[in-house]
């Protein structure tokens, strides 16, 4: 699914947008352990991680598969949930593999 225009995002808004998503899972001990469980990431490699192309893609999609965590994401940051949909394709946009 491609966002419409209400819902585009430039590549720096989404960046911007991920990080604050990783900024979320990361002050939360259960979602971060079922993150680095789900990518096998361990937390303690997580800050390298972030620099690798691909990791902001993978948070954006660990919420996008579980609606309870995208709209409590949502709702903590004050977004339409649909802005994590935008910055995915902003992110990854030839990416058809995944949401």
């Amino acid at each position: 699914m491609i966002p419409s225009q209400a819902t585009f995002m430039s590549p720096d808004h989404a960046e911007a947008y991920a990080v604050e998503a990783f900024t979320y899972l990361a002050g939360d001990e259960e979602l971060i352990l079922r993150f680095a469980e789900i990518t096998g990431v361990t937390i303690s490699d997580m800050a390298t991680a972030t620099t690798q192309p691909g990791f902001l893609v993978g948070v954006l999609d660990f919420f996008l598969a579980n609606e309870a965590d995208l709209i409590a994401f949502s709702e903590a940051a004050g977004k339409a949930p649909e802005q994590m949909m935008a910055a995915r394709h902003a992110l990854a946009p030839t990416d058809i593999s995944g949401f």
